[in-house]
Protein backbone atom coordinates (compact mmCIF):
# COMPACT_ATOMS: atom_id res chain seq x y z
CA UNK A 1 0.00 0.00 0.00
CA UNK A 2 1.27 3.87 -0.67
CA UNK A 3 1.84 6.18 1.95
CA UNK A 4 -1.77 7.96 0.93
CA UNK A 5 -3.51 5.08 0.69
CA UNK A 6 -3.79 4.91 -2.79
CA UNK A 7 -3.69 1.67 -3.79
CA UNK A 8 -6.52 0.44 -0.95
CA UNK A 9 -8.59 3.08 -3.03
CA UNK A 10 -7.78 1.68 -6.40
CA UNK A 11 -8.59 -1.87 -4.72
CA UNK A 12 -11.56 -0.59 -3.66
CA UNK A 13 -12.92 1.23 -6.19
CA UNK A 14 -12.48 -2.18 -8.84
CA UNK A 15 -14.10 -4.16 -6.60
CA UNK A 16 -17.15 -2.18 -5.98
CA UNK A 17 -17.42 -0.87 -9.25
CA UNK A 18 -17.40 -4.74 -10.07
CA UNK A 19 -20.24 -5.59 -7.60
CA UNK A 20 -22.75 -2.77 -8.83
CA UNK A 21 -21.73 -3.33 -12.83
CA UNK A 22 -22.85 -7.08 -11.44
CA UNK A 23 -26.62 -6.34 -10.55
CA UNK A 24 -29.04 -6.91 -13.07
CA UNK A 25 -31.08 -4.94 -15.17
CA UNK A 26 -34.04 -5.99 -13.07
CA UNK A 27 -32.11 -5.10 -9.52
CA UNK A 28 -30.98 -2.08 -11.04
CA UNK A 29 -34.50 -0.94 -11.91
CA UNK A 30 -35.98 -2.12 -8.35
CA UNK A 31 -32.98 -0.05 -6.94
CA UNK A 32 -33.96 3.21 -9.08
CA UNK A 33 -37.53 2.82 -7.91
CA UNK A 34 -36.58 2.35 -4.34
CA UNK A 35 -33.96 5.67 -4.04
CA UNK A 36 -36.37 7.72 -5.97
CA UNK A 37 -39.03 6.75 -3.09
CA UNK A 38 -37.02 7.24 -0.65
CA UNK A 39 -35.97 10.48 -1.86
CA UNK A 40 -39.66 11.53 -2.47
CA UNK A 41 -40.23 10.87 0.80
CA UNK A 42 -37.36 12.93 2.33
CA UNK A 43 -37.65 16.29 4.30
CA UNK A 44 -34.69 17.72 2.60
CA UNK A 45 -36.42 16.93 -0.81
CA UNK A 46 -39.39 18.39 0.21
CA UNK A 47 -37.64 21.74 1.31
CA UNK A 48 -35.90 21.95 -2.26
CA UNK A 49 -36.07 23.79 -5.37
CA UNK A 50 -33.34 23.34 -6.65
CA UNK A 51 -31.53 20.52 -7.14
CA UNK A 52 -28.68 18.60 -8.86
CA UNK A 53 -29.16 14.99 -10.13
CA UNK A 54 -26.79 13.10 -13.07
CA UNK A 55 -27.03 10.93 -15.37
CA UNK A 56 -26.57 6.59 -14.56
CA UNK A 57 -23.43 5.71 -15.64
CA UNK A 58 -21.13 2.81 -15.45
CA UNK A 59 -23.80 0.69 -12.80
CA UNK A 60 -24.68 3.55 -11.02
CA UNK A 61 -28.27 3.76 -9.49
CA UNK A 62 -30.41 5.28 -12.21
CA UNK A 63 -32.31 9.16 -11.43
CA UNK A 64 -34.28 8.86 -14.18
CA UNK A 65 -37.66 7.83 -12.29
CA UNK A 66 -36.86 10.65 -9.76
CA UNK A 67 -35.53 13.69 -12.11
CA UNK A 68 -39.32 13.14 -13.85
CA UNK A 69 -41.51 13.04 -10.64
CA UNK A 70 -39.73 16.28 -10.19
CA UNK A 71 -40.38 18.02 -13.36
CA UNK A 72 -44.07 17.09 -12.77
CA UNK A 73 -43.67 18.01 -9.48
CA UNK A 74 -47.25 20.34 -8.30
CA UNK A 75 -46.62 22.66 -5.14
CA UNK A 76 -45.81 26.86 -4.82
CA UNK A 77 -42.34 26.53 -5.74
CA UNK A 78 -41.00 24.76 -9.39
CA UNK A 79 -38.65 22.40 -8.71
CA UNK A 80 -35.70 22.78 -10.99
CA UNK A 81 -33.36 19.70 -11.78
CA UNK A 82 -29.95 20.82 -12.72
CA UNK A 83 -26.85 18.09 -14.12
CA UNK A 84 -23.31 18.03 -13.73
CA UNK A 85 -21.20 19.29 -17.48
CA UNK A 86 -17.46 18.93 -17.33
CA UNK A 87 -16.25 22.82 -17.37
CA UNK A 88 -14.70 23.79 -20.53
CA UNK A 89 -12.04 26.05 -19.08
CA UNK A 90 -11.43 25.17 -15.34
CA UNK A 91 -10.06 21.82 -15.73
CA UNK A 92 -11.28 19.13 -13.33
CA UNK A 93 -14.63 21.02 -12.55
CA UNK A 94 -17.97 20.53 -13.44
CA UNK A 95 -20.72 23.25 -14.18
CA UNK A 96 -24.21 22.16 -13.12
CA UNK A 97 -27.05 23.17 -16.46
CA UNK A 98 -30.67 23.02 -16.43
CA UNK A 99 -32.02 20.08 -17.50
CA UNK A 100 -35.20 20.05 -18.58
CA UNK A 101 -37.20 17.49 -21.49
CA UNK A 102 -36.05 19.78 -24.16
CA UNK A 103 -33.05 20.05 -22.90
CA UNK A 104 -29.83 19.98 -25.73
CA UNK A 105 -27.54 16.68 -25.07
CA UNK A 106 -23.99 15.64 -26.12
CA UNK A 107 -21.60 13.78 -24.88
CA UNK A 108 -18.22 14.56 -23.08
CA UNK A 109 -14.66 12.58 -23.08
CA UNK A 110 -15.89 9.93 -21.16
CA UNK A 111 -18.78 9.26 -23.39
CA UNK A 112 -21.44 10.58 -20.82
CA UNK A 113 -24.46 12.69 -21.67
CA UNK A 114 -24.29 15.80 -20.26
CA UNK A 115 -26.49 19.26 -21.01
CA UNK A 116 -24.49 21.16 -24.15
CA UNK A 117 -23.02 24.58 -22.30
CA UNK A 118 -25.06 27.42 -22.48
CA UNK A 119 -24.55 30.49 -20.14
CA UNK A 120 -27.77 31.10 -19.65
CA UNK A 121 -28.68 27.94 -18.25
CA UNK A 122 -25.71 27.22 -15.56
CA UNK A 123 -26.62 27.92 -11.94
CA UNK A 124 -24.35 28.42 -9.61
CA UNK A 125 -23.56 25.69 -6.70
CA UNK A 126 -24.70 28.14 -3.92
CA UNK A 127 -28.37 28.03 -5.83
CA UNK A 128 -28.59 24.85 -5.01
CA UNK A 129 -31.19 23.37 -1.95
CA UNK A 130 -29.32 19.51 -2.61
CA UNK A 131 -26.55 17.96 -5.06
CA UNK A 132 -26.99 14.24 -5.67
CA UNK A 133 -23.83 12.61 -6.00
CA UNK A 134 -23.30 9.53 -7.51
CA UNK A 135 -20.31 7.16 -5.76
CA UNK A 136 -18.21 4.21 -5.79
CA UNK A 137 -17.87 3.14 -2.60
CA UNK A 138 -19.25 4.58 1.50
CA UNK A 139 -19.04 4.36 4.83
CA UNK A 140 -21.15 5.40 7.93
CA UNK A 141 -19.02 7.93 8.58
CA UNK A 142 -19.90 9.89 5.92
CA UNK A 143 -17.45 9.34 3.35
CA UNK A 144 -17.46 8.98 -0.44
CA UNK A 145 -15.04 7.19 -2.73
CA UNK A 146 -16.10 7.95 -5.89
CA UNK A 147 -14.68 7.10 -9.59
CA UNK A 148 -11.01 8.87 -9.03
CA UNK A 149 -10.88 11.56 -11.39
CA UNK A 150 -12.05 14.36 -8.25
CA UNK A 151 -14.50 16.18 -10.09
CA UNK A 152 -16.91 16.80 -7.82
CA UNK A 153 -14.17 17.30 -4.77
CA UNK A 154 -12.91 20.04 -6.68
CA UNK A 155 -16.38 21.55 -7.53
CA UNK A 156 -17.53 21.74 -3.97
CA UNK A 157 -13.87 22.52 -2.62
CA UNK A 158 -15.24 26.36 -1.93
CA UNK A 159 -18.59 25.60 0.04
CA UNK A 160 -16.83 23.12 2.52
CA UNK A 161 -16.94 25.95 5.43
CA UNK A 162 -19.93 28.36 4.40
CA UNK A 163 -22.32 29.07 6.68
CA UNK A 164 -25.21 28.43 3.96
CA UNK A 165 -24.86 25.76 1.80
CA UNK A 166 -26.26 23.18 -0.79
CA UNK A 167 -27.28 19.49 1.59
CA UNK A 168 -24.52 16.79 0.02
CA UNK A 169 -26.16 13.71 -1.24
CA UNK A 170 -24.52 10.57 -1.96
CA UNK A 171 -26.80 7.74 -4.13
CA UNK A 172 -25.83 4.27 -3.94
CA UNK A 173 -26.45 0.46 -3.98
CA UNK A 174 -26.60 -1.20 -0.75
CA UNK A 175 -23.63 -3.36 -1.76
CA UNK A 176 -21.53 -0.53 -2.26
CA UNK A 177 -21.16 -0.15 1.81
CA UNK A 178 -17.96 -0.45 3.04
CA UNK A 179 -16.99 -0.33 6.94
CA UNK A 180 -14.21 2.35 6.86
CA UNK A 181 -13.04 4.08 3.65
CA UNK A 182 -9.37 5.40 3.58
CA UNK A 183 -9.86 9.45 3.83
CA UNK A 184 -8.13 11.93 1.45
CA UNK A 185 -7.75 15.55 3.35
CA UNK A 186 -8.91 17.07 -0.08
CA UNK A 187 -12.50 14.53 -0.01
CA UNK A 188 -15.65 16.48 0.79
CA UNK A 189 -17.73 14.49 3.10
CA UNK A 190 -21.08 13.88 2.67
CA UNK A 191 -24.55 15.15 4.61
CA UNK A 192 -26.76 12.18 3.73
CA UNK A 193 -26.24 9.06 1.21
CA UNK A 194 -29.51 7.49 0.12
CA UNK A 195 -29.82 3.83 -0.95
CA UNK A 196 -32.43 1.65 -2.14
CA UNK A 197 -33.45 0.39 1.82
CA UNK A 198 -32.65 3.47 4.04
CA UNK A 199 -31.51 7.22 4.51
CA UNK A 200 -28.59 7.61 6.43
CA UNK A 201 -27.90 11.42 7.94
CA UNK A 202 -24.38 12.75 9.12
CA UNK A 203 -23.38 15.63 10.76
CA UNK A 204 -20.80 17.28 9.35
CA UNK A 205 -20.18 20.93 11.09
Amino acid sequence: MSRDGSFDRKALRKSLRKARISLSSEQQYSAEIAVAHQLNQSEFIHQSTTIAGYLANDGEVSLSSFITAQWQHQGPYKRHITLPVIHPVNKGHLLMLAYTPTTQMTENKYGIVEPEVACNHIHLISDHSVILMPLVGFDRQGNRLGMGGGYYDRTLSNIRNAPIRPKLVGVAHDCQEVSQLPVQSWDVPLDAIVTPSRILHFKND
